[in-house]
């Protein structure tokens, strides 16, 4: 009976199974270890084998097999010991052909959310939640974004090849992978076709604006739960940072990055940045962070010349089923020369207002669409005319706009003031921000794109836009 039971005969006594040993060991870690270091590190671990005294334990990475052998050894070997009944040791290994856990990309930190609801007594670390950012979502992909989908001109080639390099092989050559360049050029793109590639493969993939991670830091100094911030970040296959740029100048987020970025760079994993400018041009940054940039791959985007714009305007033709002729593809490209975003913005007009009408897209039809609605971007359009015509058109005080009072009507107000305030300014993002009462940039830049996506099918919306940008260029 005490055979069946997991027992072995040893003298006149009975002894434990090491496999049924580490089977109660294993549910006693999962009770006693912090619920972070368990699902993190230990969470899988598989009994291997029993030899000499020492047991043999499956893990799913080296990352977790050095985190068990050197940080958490001590802890597990006095659990397994008291459950064996003698002192035990253990070997941590990776296992190999083992299939992937259906485990999501978030790490045990920020998965605490609907779990304190069902455990109210729970020790402070395991009620930890992370606020809701919806217009910062974290590790998101956008599915168009793929490589299949990005369209790369002569000048723009090499990055193309290297980005796909970095996707196939990953750490081998290229870490870190630098991409910079100008605003819509496809730097987010690339990063996101990349970690298309790598969540494919079933690699646990991180991809944020740095924004994301500033603010995860933020809330895991205020929670004291930077162990568990540090493990999200240091335990990932691979790291993607977009506008890495926007970290210069905030102190612990930069010495938190770095000391991010010599862990992965130790255990050979990928990382991926992209920004505005050279690593070497960020002189805002540390410069153990700007050498360590530099000192990878780098390579920048170029704005996509007539023959690049025109191709990228047939394959979205194509993706929705309208028959665009060459001569209204190649209007459009000459009109939308300075990036893929303004590209885009241009083609949805000319598709919404073909749709409206039910008619067919032909030349006049594209030409009467953009009249008055792409309007080249002037030094004297400033932020106080945008402010004040958006204010007028709404009926509402311009200190409004840029307050913090949300409601519904305000919201719709604001975002369109910060779309028109993109549109027809030389403003920065960070510029647009700031004269809308300190806000962030991603916080713009999801208004301009909420705006951007509504326009072709909001009649209101369009009409709204049209009026207020005349308004704003004749200067009534």
């Amino acid at each position: 009976m005490l055979l069946s039971a997991g027992f072995l005969p040893k003298g006149n006594e009975f002894v434990m199974k090491p496999q049924e040993a580490w089977n109660i060991a294993y549910s006693q870690l999962e009770i006693q270890l912090d619920r972070a270091s368990f699902d993190t590190w230990l969470r899988g671990a598989a009994f291997l084998g029993f030899d000499g005294g020492v047991f043999q334990i499956g893990v799913r990475n080296s990352y977790a097999r050095d985190m068990l052998q050197h940080r958490l050894y001590r802890d597990i070997r006095r659990v397994v010991s008291d459950v064996l009944g003698e002192k035990a040791e253990l070997c941590f290994e990776v296992r190999k052909n083992t299939e992937p856990e259906p485990e999501e990309d978030e790490l045990p930190l920020f998965k605490m959310l609907n779990q304190q609801q069902e455990i109210s007594s729970a020790p402070l670390h395991q009620q930890i939640g992370r606020p809701q950012r919806p217009d910062l979502p974290e590790s998101e992909l956008n599915p168009r974004m793929t490589f299949d989908r990005f369209i790369a001109n002569s000048a723009n080639r090499m990055t193309y090849e290297a980005a796909l390099a970095v996707a196939e092989y990953p750490a081998s050559h290229y870490n870190p992978f630098f991409i910079y360049g100008g605003v819509g050029l496809g730097k987010t793109h690339l990063l996101q076709a990349i970690a298309h590639t790598y969540r494919a493969k079933g690699m646990r993939v991180i991809y944020i604006p740095s924004e994301v991670f500033t603010n995860d830091l933020v809330d895991a100094i205020r929670q004291r739960a930077t162990a568990m911030f540090r493990e999200k970040y240091r335990s990932a296959d691979v790291l993607l940072v977009d506008d890495i740029q926007f970290i210069a100048g905030k102190e612990s987020t930069q010495e938190e990055f770095f000391h991010t970025f010599n862990t992965l760079s130790t255990y050979n994993k990928q990382i991926v940045l992209a920004s505005d400018r050279h690593p070497t041009q960020l002189t805002t940054l540390e410069d153990r962070l700007r050498s360590r940039f530099a000192g990878g791959l780098v390579m920048d985007l170029q704005p996509p010349e007539f023959e690049t714009r025109v191709a990228i305007l047939g394959m979205w033709a194509h993706e929705r089923g309208i028959k665009m002729p060459i001569s209204v593809a190649e209007m459009i490209a000459e009109r939308a020369r300075t990036n893929i975003r303004e590209l885009e913005g241009v083609f949805n007009q000319v598709i919404a207002t073909t749709q409206f009408t039910n008619r067919p897209v032909t030349l006049d039809i594209a030409e009467n669409a953009l009249e008055g609605y792409r309007r080249p971007r002037h030094h004297h359009l400033t932020m106080a005319r945008v402010l004040e015509h958006t204010a007028a058109h709404y009926k509402i005080a311009v200190d409004d706009l840029t307050g913090p009072r949300r409601t519904a009507r305000l919201n719709q107000a604001r975002q369109v003031a910060m779309f028109l305030a993109r549109e027809v300014t030389m403003a920065s993002l960070p510029q647009i921000g700031e004269a809308f009462g300190g806000r962030s940039h991603s916080t713009v830049l999801h208004a301009c794109n909420k705006v951007a996506d509504e326009l072709p099918d909001d009649d209101l919306l369009r009409r709204d836009v049209e009026a207020i940008q005349a308004a704003i260029a004749s200067g009534d």
